[in-house]
């Protein structure tokens, strides 16, 4: 896979390929706008003519936008604020659409009072019940439930760890060999930047990726978990790191930046971090995020020609939790 990945990013025809299966434009607004341009109203930025009689039309006796009256269909996106990340939730796949995070060498420092064993997972209760992803659905789902917004970045404050364990920061990973390995020294890998930049930013999120068939033809395929199936299983993580402010230049305003995408599924530790490397115009093709829009391509450098992209591979505690522990998570309806 890490093949796949290298070559179908790195190499700029197939990743257009690839990015050819994403096309689309979300919405940031949870209301239905109104906004008038020439005297014509338009609504969501399509713009509509005025019938004689003063009414919205887009033909002589049609008014699609009388819809509206009855409700925004949406997409809506769930947008929260916590004390460590902020998050953008994907009420169709339950999984968020993507995580901020700033780390700086004093905010990933334990402060001697915060326990990640103090912290459960819960549902996020900002959520519609409708949407929101449940702790049965992870119940034998075979899965882990994987941080986007690690806990171990919140150690400056017991509230702020907590607040990682909601489900809307959290989406299905395979566990053993990549989220409690591969994935954890990738996370450790962007802590241990804050001992060379005294600013981190970090973008992270799901994908879901299509795969050539056996005919020949690509397409996307993802399990979905939960009773009734409704959390998606991701066929592909991205993190996006952003360093800025190097200890040995603080006044530098340049920006380090690098991009990362790790298929779901067990890694080898041997595998080189640098395979996983994509170009940031790669992830926003596949992903329909915009990145980085606003910082001129003088103001860009490589982190990875900057610092050395590899992990420590370092030695986690793979076990399952405690039966106890699991009998706290309700079984399937």
């Amino acid at each position: 896979m890490s093949k796949y990945l290298a070559s179908g990013f790195i190499g700029a025809g197939t990743s257009a390929v690839i990015a050819n299966f994403f096309w689309g434009r979300s919405s940031s607004s949870t209301t239905d706008t109104e906004t008038s341009t020439n005297g014509a109203t338009s609504y969501g930025g399509v713009p509509a003519a005025k019938g004689p009689s003063g009414g919205i039309v887009s033909g002589p006796v049609v008014n699609p936008a009388g819809f509206f009256k009855y409700g925004f269909p949406g997409p809506i996106h769930d947008l929260q604020n916590r004390q460590e990340y902020i998050s953008c939730y994907d009420r169709q796949k339950r999984n968020p659409y993507w995580v901020l995070e700033h780390i700086t060498p004093e905010s990933i420092k334990s402060n001697g009072q915060v326990d990640r064993k103090k912290s459960v997972f819960k549902e996020d209760e900002k959520i519609p019940d409708t949407f929101k992803a449940k702790l049965k659905d992870y119940f034998r789902s075979g899965y882990d439930r994987g941080h986007q917004a690690p806990a171990a970045n919140a150690k400056f404050n017991q509230e702020a760890m907590d607040e990682t364990f909601y489900l809307s920061n959290i989406s299905p990973q395979v566990g053993e060999g990549f989220n409690r390995d591969y994935w954890a020294h990738l996370e450790f890998f962007c802590r241990d930047l804050t001992k060379v930049y005294n600013n981190v930013r970090i973008v992270t999120g799901p994908l879901y990726l299509p795969k050539r068939q056996p005919d020949g033809k690509w397409r996307v395929s993802y399990e979905v978990i939960g009773n009734p199936p409704n959390v998606a299983v991701p066929t592909h993580f991205f993190k996006l790191i952003v360093a800025e402010n190097p200890s040995k230049n603080p006044n530098d305003d340049s920006l380090s930046v690098t991009a990362f995408v790790l298929p779901n599924e067990e890694i080898s530790n041997s595998t080189p971090l640098k395979s996983f490397e994509v170009p940031v115009e790669a992830l926003e093709r596949s992903s329909g995020l915009t990145l980085l829009q606003n910082v001129p391509q003088n103001k860009k450098k490589f982190l990875c020609r900057e610092v050395d992209c590899s992990i420590i591979v370092r030695e986690f505690n793979n076990a399952l939790p405690p039966k106890k522990d699991m009998l706290l998570l309700p079984p399937p309806k």
